[in-house]
C-alpha cells in the first residue's frame, strides 16, 4: 500500500502542466531519434544533458524517460519497414517485421509493435513499482558464472532457430565474435585485430556493425537484384489488427514482460538478450512455425513487448542500486550525479518526489506513445511506396550519417562499407545476420565474465558451474541442443 500511495503522489507531480509538456517533448524526440539508424536514445540523452542544466531535476528526468521509451518505439519503425534497426533492441523486429512489410502488412506489424511496447511498458512499470527491491536483491546475488551462462544461452538459442542450418548459424555467430574481439583486451590492455590502427583500439561500435550488416547489406543486395525484379509498389495494407491477428498476438504481448523485465534488471546485455529469447520462445510455442522468417506477427509482438519491459527493469537496478545496465542508464546515472543526486537504496527516501514522479511519468509516456504511434502506422508504412532506388539511396545516406555520428571518424565510414559488403556476402551464402550481431553485442561481455569466473576459481573449469543458477541455465542449453536429436531418435513419441 505504501508503493500505491507513493505512486499516487507521483502522478500528482507528473500530471502538472509543465511536466506533461516535458513528457510530450521527450516522447516526440525519442520517436524521431529512434527512427534514425545509429542515433539512439543514449546519444540523445547525452546530447541533451547540457541543455537541461537549468531545468528542474524532476522535469529533466521525465523528459529523459520519454526519450528512452520513445527511442525504442521509433527504433522498431525503420527496423520493420526498411530492415534498418534504429536501435540495437529493435534488431529482432526486423526478422519478422520486414517480411510482413514486404508482403503488404507493414501497418499491422507497426501496430503489433506499438501495442506490444505499450503492454510491455505498462506491465514492466507495474512490476517496477511493486518488485523493485526483490529484483534488485536477485541481481546482487548473480555472479560472473551466471552472467556467462546467460550469454551462452543467448548464443545457442539464437543460432539454433535461425537460418537454414545450425552450422550456418554458428558460422555467423563466429563472424560476430571475431568482430567483437577488435580493440584492446579489457584485462591486459593488449591490442587485438587492430592492424596497428589507434582508431580501432576502442573496438568497432555495435551500431556500426548492426547498420552495416542490416542497412548497407540489404541495400547492396537489393541493388544487385533490382534489374531482375520489377520495382512494383508495395501495398500499405489495412491500418488495424484483425481478430485472427489479435488472437495470435495477445499471448506474446503478455509473455514478453516475463522475459524482458528480469533481464533488464541485471547487467547481461540490456534489451538484446530478452528480445532474442522472446523470439525463440514465440517460435517454439507458435502454431504457425512455418511462417517464421516469412512474416510471423508473433515474432514482432513478443520481442517488442520484452524490449519495453526490459527498459522498466533497467530502471530498477539504476534507481535502487545505482547500477546502470544499459548505455541509456549510464547516461541517466551521469545526469543524476550532475544534479548532485546519488541513486541507491536511500534514493527512495531522500528524493521521493523525483523518483515517484519519474515512475508515474512512465505510465503517461506509454499512453502518449500509443496515441502517437497507432494513427501513424499507415503513414509510416507509406514509406514503402517510395521507388526502391530512391528509398535505398536514402537508407545509405542516413546509415552513413548515423555511423559517422557514433565516433566522428572517417574510418567509421570505411568500416561501415566493409561490414556492409560482409552482410551482402552473408545473404549470398545463406548465413543469418542476427547471430553475427549477437556475437558483437554480447561477445566482449561473455569473454570478460568467463575470465572473471576462471580467475575466481583459480583456472578451474568447475568455477563455471558452481552455482545453482548457472547449472540450471546449462541444463536448458543441453535441452536446446539435444532436442532435435531426440526428435530423430524417437520420431513417434517426441513432437
Amino acid at each position: 500500500m505504501d508503493s500505491l500511495s507513493s505512486l499516487l503522489d507521483g502522478f500528482g507531480t507528473a500530471l502538472s502542466p509543465v511536466n506533461l509538456l516535458w513528457a510530450a517533448v521527450g516522447v516526440l524526440l525519442g520517436t524521431a531519434i529512434g527512427v534514425l539508424p545509429g542515433i539512439g536514445p543514449a546519444m540523445a540523452v547525452a546530447l541533451l544533458l547540457p541543455v537541461t542544466y537549468g531545468l528542474d531535476p524532476t522535469a529533466a528526468f521525465i523528459m529523459f524517460a520519454g526519450i528512452y521509451y520513445g527511442g525504442m518505439f521509433g527504433g522498431s519503425t525503420t527496423s520493420i519497414l526498411l530492415n534498418t534497426p534504429g536501435e540495437t533492441a529493435a534488431v529482432v523486429a526486423a526478422m519478422e517485421g520486414h517480411p510482413m512489410a514486404r508482403s503488404g502488412r507493414g501497418a499491422q506489424a507497426l501496430a503489433a509493435a506499438a501495442i506490444g511496447h505499450f503492454a510491455g511498458g505498462m506491465i514492466g512499470t507495474c512490476l517496477l513499482v511493486f518488485l523493485a527491491p526483490t529484483v534488485a536483491d536477485l541481481a546482487v546475488d548473480i555472479g560472473a558464472p551466471d552472467y556467462f551462462a546467460i550469454m551462452v544461452l543467448a548464443f545457442i538459442a539464437v543460432t539454433s532457430v535461425l537460418g537454414s542450418s545450425r552450422i550456418r548459424g554458428f558460422a555467423s555467430l563466429l563472424i560476430g565474435l571475431t568482430i567483437g574481439l577488435v580493440g584492446l583486451d579489457q584485462m591486459t590492455g593488449q591490442q587485438r585485430l587492430t592492424f596497428g590502427s589507434l582508431q580501432l583500439a576502442d573496438g568497432i561500435d555495435v551500431v556500426i556493425v548492426a547498420v552495416g550488416l542490416f542497412a548497407i547489406g540489404e541495400a547492396l543486395w537489393v541493388a544487385l537484384h533490382l534489374r531482375r525484379r520489377p520495382d512494383e509498389p508495395i501495398p500499405v495494407g489495412r491500418p488495424w489488427l484483425g481478430k485472427a491477428e489479435l488472437r495470435r498476438t495477445w499471448k506474446p504481448w503478455l509473455r514478453g514482460p516475463a522475459i524482458g523485465f528480469p533481464f533488464g534488471a541485471i547487467p547481461a546485455g540490456g534489451a538484446e538478450i530478452p528480445t532474442f529469447l522472446s523470439y525463440v520462445t514465440e517460435k517454439r510455442l507458435s502454431k504457425h512455425r512455418d511462417e517464421f522468417g516469412k512474416g510471423a506477427i508473433e515474432g514482432v509482438a513478443g520481442p517488442e513487448s520484452a524490449a519495453s519491459a526490459s527498459a522498466a527493469g533497467t530502471l530498477v537496478s539504476m534507481l535502487t542500486l545505482g547500477l546502470p545496465t544499459t548505455a541509456v542508464a549510464a547516461v541517466m546515472l551521469a545526469a543524476f550525479q550532475q544534479y548532485g543526486i546519488q541513486p541507491g537504496p536511500l534514493l527512495f527516501e531522500r528524493e521521493p518526489d523525483l523518483v515517484w514522479g519519474l515512475i508515474a511519468s512512465l505510465f503517461i509516456a506509454m499512453v502518449m506513445l500509443l496515441v502517437l504511434n497507432l494513427p501513424l502506422a499507415p503513414v509510416w508504412a507509406k514509406l514503402l511506396r517510395i521507388p526502391r532506388p530512391y528509398l535505398y539511396a536514402g537508407i545509405l545516406f542516413f546509415a552513413a550519417v548515423g555511423a559517422y555520428a557514433v565516433g566522428g571518424e572517417p574510418l567509421d565510414l570505411v568500416i561501415l562499407l566493409i561490414i556492409g559488403l560482409l552482410g551482402l556476402l552473408m545473404r549470398r551464402y545463406g548465413l543469418p545476420v542476427l547471430p553475427a550481431v549477437i556475437g558483437v553485442i554480447l561477445g566482449p561481455g561473455a569473454e570478460q565474465q568467463l575470465r572473471r569466473a576462471l580467475q575466481i576459481s583459480d583456472g578451474s573449469m568447475s568455477g563455471l558451474v558452481d552455482t545453482p543458477f548457472s547449472v540450471t541455465v546449462y541444463v536448458v542449453i543441453a535441452l536446446i541442443l539435444c532436442w532435435p536429436l531426440a526428435k530423430r531418435l524417437v520420431p513417434g513419441r517426441v513432437r
